[in-house]
């Protein structure tokens, strides 16, 4: 899974902030003062309101919603790491579905070790903990497949924006309409960006104390899964190739909204994914493919209709240096991307993938 596509830079209307600790997201007292050396505070930009903590663990935790917890900090360096490490030192209070946002990331880390920052509340950066059942393992390749899937549904239905997947782990936008009076002589821009996840499974020494209590079983993995949603975001705050849904014009940036409705759609998915009979190994070419059946079709049909990497001509870089070169053919029962190349067939698990775009031709 690829980083969130997002980076801190300051934009002329907006100041970065200096250096602060991580605290719990909270408004300011009315009329306080703030020293010149203070940080900004969360109400500092009202275009850019913080979260309703309150309202959203009322909403979403149970017995009103499908998580355990949710916790929602002012800055952090990386959800995914700070969470991984909560979960080592205290299992019992960071249960399934566990939820740790930052208004602010500052020290995100993405695939191949790639780090990233996002501007203060432009974005929803949060990760969250999996408890998975036992004999689960040949099914994790879809976790990224499928929190891909959840952003994609719910950025379609409440932001009105006709996102993409690019497989294995990014959400992609199209470019916005052309302006009046474009001559039309240059190629139009390709998809940029909107969203990255990252799917780690964490190390067996971590215990599963709450698998109990979640009906997952014994011998069952925590996985932690990050997600990066640039939802503000301007131009001067991301990188090339990245885009944000203010910019790409959609119905709705109101985080509240699009969180709610991302969690819930994740909860969901995750549920049937859990439901999942046991399979094959991962690549195991002597397993054959997963146990076929209306839940595993049900489940994974629908990533395949919304991936735009199959039936693109392809780069993918492969974790060893490797380059394989084709036709994104489709995706295998374990989510493999399966690629036609002119020595014949590959099927990948892990990769860096560049949709190669044809030549425009003269106008």
């Amino acid at each position: 899974m690829t980083s969130p596509a997002s980076r801190t830079a300051a934009a002329a209307s907006r100041p970065s902030s200096p250096p602060q600790p991580s605290l719990p997201a909270s408004s300011p007292t009315a009329g306080a003062s703030r020293t010149p050396s203070e940080p900004p505070g969360p109400w500092a930009d009202l275009a850019r309101p913080p979260l309703r903590t309150a309202a959203l663990r009322g909403g979403l935790v149970a017995p009103a919603g499908p998580l355990a917890r949710l916790e929602v900090e002012r800055r952090l360096g990386s959800t995914s790491t700070t969470l991984a490490e909560r979960a080592t030192a205290d299992p019992a209070a960071w249960p399934h579905l566990s939820v740790l946002l930052a208004e602010h990331q500052d020290a995100g880390r993405g695939r191949r070790g790639r780090a990233f920052a996002t501007a203060p509340r432009a974005a929803l950066t949060f990760s969250v903990l999996l408890r998975t059942p036992a004999g689960s393992a040949p099914h994790l390749p879809w976790l990224p497949l499928l929190a891909g899937l959840a952003v994609v549904q719910v950025l379609r239905r409440r932001a009105g924006v006709q996102a993409v997947l690019k497989w294995p782990n990014d959400v992609l936008l199209p470019p916005p309409p052309a302006g009046s009076g474009g001559a039309g002589v240059h190629a139009a821009p390709p998809p940029a960006k909107v969203c990255g996840l990252l799917a780690e499974v964490l190390p067996p020494s971590v215990p599963d104390d709450s698998a109990a209590e979640v009906g997952s079983g014994a011998g069952g993995l925590a996985v932690v899964l990050g997600v990066g949603l640039n939802v503000d975001a301007s131009v001067e705050e991301l990188p090339p190739g990245a885009t944000s849904l203010r910019l790409a014009g959609a119905a709705t940036t109101d985080r509240d909204t699009l969180l709610r409705a991302l969690l819930r759609r994740l909860a969901d998915l995750w549920a049937d994914w859990r439901a999942l009979p046991p399979g094959p190994g991962p690549g195991d070419p002597s397993g054959g493919p997963a146990p076929p059946g209306a839940a595993l079709a049900g489940l994974t049909d629908p990533v395949r209709e919304v991936c735009a990497t199959l039936g693109q001509d392809v780069r993918v870089l492969l974790p060893g240096g490797e380059v394989v070169a084709g036709r994104a053919e489709s995706l295998a029962a374990d989510g493999a991307l399966v690629v036609r190349t002119p020595s014949g067939t590959r099927t990948l698990l892990a990769g860096d993938v560049e949709h190669v775009r044809p030549h425009a031709g003269p106008s």
